[in-house]
Protein backbone atom coordinates (compact mmCIF):
# COMPACT_ATOMS: atom_id res chain seq x y z
CA UNK A 1 0.00 0.00 0.00
CA UNK A 2 1.47 3.67 -1.13
CA UNK A 3 -0.10 6.26 0.70
CA UNK A 4 0.32 9.11 -1.83
CA UNK A 5 -0.10 12.81 -1.49
CA UNK A 6 -1.74 14.14 -4.21
CA UNK A 7 -1.36 17.58 -3.83
CA UNK A 8 -3.35 20.72 -3.59
CA UNK A 9 -5.16 19.89 -6.83
CA UNK A 10 -3.19 20.78 -9.75
CA UNK A 11 -1.15 17.72 -11.55
CA UNK A 12 1.49 19.68 -11.77
CA UNK A 13 1.99 20.07 -7.96
CA UNK A 14 2.38 16.22 -7.45
CA UNK A 15 5.72 14.88 -7.24
CA UNK A 16 7.23 12.84 -9.95
CA UNK A 17 6.69 9.34 -7.47
CA UNK A 18 3.20 9.99 -6.60
CA UNK A 19 2.86 10.21 -11.23
CA UNK A 20 4.91 7.21 -11.34
CA UNK A 21 2.88 5.04 -8.44
CA UNK A 22 -0.34 6.46 -9.56
CA UNK A 23 0.18 5.23 -13.16
CA UNK A 24 1.40 1.50 -11.71
CA UNK A 25 -1.27 1.14 -9.32
CA UNK A 26 -3.58 -2.31 -9.80
CA UNK A 27 -6.23 -0.04 -7.09
CA UNK A 28 -6.24 3.71 -6.62
CA UNK A 29 -8.60 4.35 -3.26
CA UNK A 30 -9.63 8.50 -3.95
CA UNK A 31 -10.69 11.25 -1.70
CA UNK A 32 -13.86 13.44 -3.18
CA UNK A 33 -12.29 15.82 -3.54
CA UNK A 34 -9.45 14.48 -5.84
CA UNK A 35 -9.79 16.68 -9.07
CA UNK A 36 -10.74 14.47 -12.47
CA UNK A 37 -7.24 15.09 -14.33
CA UNK A 38 -5.24 13.90 -11.69
CA UNK A 39 -7.69 10.71 -11.33
CA UNK A 40 -6.77 10.43 -15.34
CA UNK A 41 -3.09 10.14 -15.04
CA UNK A 42 -3.58 6.54 -13.23
CA UNK A 43 -2.97 4.11 -15.28
CA UNK A 44 -5.45 2.61 -18.14
CA UNK A 45 -6.73 -0.82 -16.25
CA UNK A 46 -6.30 0.74 -12.45
CA UNK A 47 -9.23 0.47 -10.99
CA UNK A 48 -11.04 3.77 -9.33
CA UNK A 49 -13.00 3.34 -6.35
CA UNK A 50 -14.02 6.85 -4.16
CA UNK A 51 -13.73 6.59 -1.15
CA UNK A 52 -14.51 10.09 -0.30
CA UNK A 53 -15.98 11.78 2.64
CA UNK A 54 -17.83 15.26 2.82
CA UNK A 55 -18.69 16.84 6.15
CA UNK A 56 -20.93 14.54 7.82
CA UNK A 57 -21.71 12.13 4.82
CA UNK A 58 -19.11 9.14 4.14
CA UNK A 59 -18.79 7.06 1.59
CA UNK A 60 -17.07 4.57 3.30
CA UNK A 61 -16.21 4.95 7.35
CA UNK A 62 -12.71 4.99 8.24
CA UNK A 63 -12.53 1.36 9.41
CA UNK A 64 -13.95 -0.14 6.30
CA UNK A 65 -11.38 2.36 4.13
CA UNK A 66 -8.40 0.62 6.15
CA UNK A 67 -10.30 -3.14 5.73
CA UNK A 68 -10.60 -2.36 2.39
CA UNK A 69 -6.58 -0.95 1.45
CA UNK A 70 -5.70 -4.11 3.55
CA UNK A 71 -8.07 -6.73 2.00
CA UNK A 72 -6.85 -5.08 -1.17
CA UNK A 73 -3.01 -5.53 -1.02
CA UNK A 74 -3.66 -8.98 0.79
CA UNK A 75 -4.92 -10.09 -2.73
CA UNK A 76 -1.84 -9.14 -4.18
CA UNK A 77 -2.93 -5.47 -5.49
CA UNK A 78 -0.39 -2.70 -5.51
CA UNK A 79 -2.54 -0.15 -3.80
CA UNK A 80 -2.33 3.41 -3.72
CA UNK A 81 -4.18 5.20 -1.44
CA UNK A 82 -4.57 8.39 -3.34
CA UNK A 83 -4.91 11.71 -0.83
CA UNK A 84 -5.43 14.94 -1.04
CA UNK A 85 -2.39 17.52 0.06
CA UNK A 86 -0.22 15.55 2.03
CA UNK A 87 -1.50 12.34 3.78
CA UNK A 88 -0.09 13.12 7.45
CA UNK A 89 -1.66 16.22 7.54
CA UNK A 90 -5.25 16.31 8.73
CA UNK A 91 -5.23 13.14 6.17
CA UNK A 92 -5.68 10.04 8.61
CA UNK A 93 -2.71 8.70 6.80
CA UNK A 94 -1.38 7.72 9.99
CA UNK A 95 -4.70 6.09 11.27
CA UNK A 96 -4.75 3.69 7.29
CA UNK A 97 -0.76 2.98 7.75
CA UNK A 98 -1.72 1.53 11.39
CA UNK A 99 -4.03 -0.57 10.48
CA UNK A 100 -1.54 -1.70 7.17
CA UNK A 101 1.02 -2.08 9.42
CA UNK A 102 -1.51 -4.27 12.22
CA UNK A 103 -2.33 -6.59 9.25
CA UNK A 104 1.47 -7.39 8.23
CA UNK A 105 0.73 -5.22 5.44
CA UNK A 106 3.80 -2.92 4.05
CA UNK A 107 2.69 0.55 3.73
CA UNK A 108 4.88 3.67 2.33
CA UNK A 109 4.39 7.45 2.48
CA UNK A 110 5.13 9.36 -0.51
CA UNK A 111 4.23 13.59 0.39
CA UNK A 112 2.04 15.41 -1.38
CA UNK A 113 2.35 19.78 -0.61
CA UNK A 114 -0.44 20.89 1.85
CA UNK A 115 -3.28 22.56 0.91
CA UNK A 116 -2.13 24.97 3.60
CA UNK A 117 0.94 25.80 2.07
CA UNK A 118 -0.42 26.03 -1.63
CA UNK A 119 -3.25 28.50 -0.63
CA UNK A 120 -0.83 30.81 0.59
CA UNK A 121 1.24 30.44 -2.18
CA UNK A 122 -1.23 31.00 -4.63
CA UNK A 123 -2.63 33.47 -3.11
CA UNK A 124 1.07 35.13 -2.32
CA UNK A 125 0.63 35.61 1.14
CA UNK A 126 2.94 34.07 3.07
CA UNK A 127 2.72 31.90 5.91
CA UNK A 128 6.10 33.17 7.50
CA UNK A 129 7.96 36.95 6.83
CA UNK A 130 10.22 38.56 8.70
CA UNK A 131 9.04 40.92 11.13
CA UNK A 132 5.31 39.79 11.13
CA UNK A 133 5.03 36.20 11.59
CA UNK A 134 7.91 33.87 12.99
CA UNK A 135 5.50 30.77 13.28
CA UNK A 136 2.85 28.90 11.20
CA UNK A 137 0.51 26.12 12.77
CA UNK A 138 -1.94 24.27 11.20
CA UNK A 139 -5.41 23.16 12.99
CA UNK A 140 -8.48 22.16 12.10
CA UNK A 141 -11.54 23.91 12.57
CA UNK A 142 -13.85 20.08 12.13
CA UNK A 143 -14.99 19.73 15.47
CA UNK A 144 -17.81 16.65 16.80
CA UNK A 145 -21.10 17.34 15.38
CA UNK A 146 -22.44 19.74 17.62
CA UNK A 147 -19.45 21.26 19.17
CA UNK A 148 -16.51 23.29 18.17
CA UNK A 149 -12.85 22.60 17.89
CA UNK A 150 -11.25 22.11 21.39
CA UNK A 151 -8.11 24.41 20.20
CA UNK A 152 -5.84 26.28 22.92
CA UNK A 153 -7.23 29.55 21.87
CA UNK A 154 -4.73 31.13 24.30
CA UNK A 155 -1.40 30.10 22.33
CA UNK A 156 -3.42 30.41 18.98
CA UNK A 157 -4.16 34.35 19.63
CA UNK A 158 -0.51 35.48 20.21
CA UNK A 159 1.06 37.63 18.05
CA UNK A 160 3.92 36.95 14.97
CA UNK A 161 2.63 33.73 13.99
CA UNK A 162 0.25 33.08 11.28
CA UNK A 163 -2.93 30.28 11.68
CA UNK A 164 -3.60 27.76 8.79
CA UNK A 165 -7.33 26.38 9.81
CA UNK A 166 -8.14 23.38 8.10
CA UNK A 167 -11.79 22.06 7.43
CA UNK A 168 -13.18 25.44 9.19
CA UNK A 169 -15.45 27.17 6.83
CA UNK A 170 -18.56 26.45 8.97
CA UNK A 171 -17.15 27.43 12.40
CA UNK A 172 -14.91 30.64 10.53
CA UNK A 173 -16.91 32.58 13.10
CA UNK A 174 -16.63 30.62 16.01
CA UNK A 175 -13.22 30.80 15.39
CA UNK A 176 -12.71 34.18 15.12
CA UNK A 177 -14.74 35.25 18.36
CA UNK A 178 -12.75 32.66 20.30
CA UNK A 179 -9.12 34.39 18.94
CA UNK A 180 -10.73 38.05 19.82
CA UNK A 181 -11.10 36.78 23.00
CA UNK A 182 -8.03 34.92 23.80
CA UNK A 183 -6.27 38.33 22.86
CA UNK A 184 -6.05 38.54 19.31
CA UNK A 185 -6.20 41.55 17.21
CA UNK A 186 -9.57 41.99 15.47
CA UNK A 187 -7.55 43.80 12.85
CA UNK A 188 -5.57 40.45 12.03
CA UNK A 189 -5.79 40.06 8.06
CA UNK A 190 -7.80 37.05 7.11
CA UNK A 191 -7.82 34.95 4.05
CA UNK A 192 -10.20 32.16 3.76
CA UNK A 193 -9.80 30.08 0.95
CA UNK A 194 -12.60 27.08 -0.73
CA UNK A 195 -11.80 24.96 -3.54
Amino acid sequence: VWLVGAGPGDPELMTLKALRLLQEADVVLHDRLTPQPILDLAGPSARLIDVGKRKSRHTLPQDDINQLLVALALDGDTVVRLKGGDPFLFGRGGEEMLACRAAGVPCHVVPGVSAGLAAGAAAGAPLTHRGLAQAVTFVTGHAAPGGEPELDWPALARANQTVVVYMGLSTAGTIAARLMAAGRNGSTPVAVVEG
